[in-house]
């Protein structure tokens, strides 16, 4: 786990190394245990953990015009457009310093794998991915004090993007399972 790719790069007589990251994607419902679970491969593995809500979160938070777009979609239950969120976490991703990154909660559907893969040319090492019943996560979340000030939607909206996100994202999982990344 964790390990680096070095690709040679040719440049006027001279060739230079570049590390490709190690990308690995976390995948699960809300409350499955995937921030646990991040936060202990951080400290005994040295990858820097991004989460995709997080991620979404701050740019609302900052006001700005993307912000606002995001928040608009979220309160309607719709998914981030793909480019948008991989703009966010390649800038995460470079401002980090780090070459090994947990993924969480993005890809959302087989369309934002591609366009991840696409756009940053990076194939995730594996997917980790957490399987936790609904009745599981809703009991999670529930015990979590500060839930209901985090979201920026309604707690019907949220329920419904319990049960949607879980399904939505169940299919990126087994597209890896054929070259056995999971």
């Amino acid at each position: 786990m964790g390990t680096v790719v070095e690709t040679p790069v040719k440049e006027a007589d001279a060739t230079v190394t570049v590390k490709k990251p190690t990308v690995v994607f976390v995948l699960g419902g809300p409350g499955s245990g995937k921030g646990t679970q991040c936060a202990n491969i951080v400290e005994h593995f040295g990858y820097t953990h991004l989460s995709a809500g997080d991620l979404l979160r701050a740019e609302i938070k900052s006001g700005s015009e993307n912000g606002t777009m995001i928040q608009n979609m979220i309160k309607e239950g719709k998914i981030v457009p793909s480019e948008v969120t991989i703009k966010l976490l390649q800038k995460a991703m470079e401002e980090s310093g780090n070459d090994k990154f947990l993924i969480d909660g993005f890809p959302r559907n087989e369309e934002n794998r591609a366009a991840f893969e696409a756009v940053t040319k990076i194939e995730p090492e594996f997917v980790l991915f957490f399987d936790c019943s609904e009745e599981e996560m809703e009991r999670r979340i529930l015990n979590r004090n500060q839930v209901r000030q985090k979201l920026p939607f309604s707690w019907g909206v949220f329920c419904l993007f319990i049960m949607l996100s879980f399904s939505s994202c169940i299919s990126i999982p087994f597209s890896y399972f054929g070259h056995k990344k999971i």
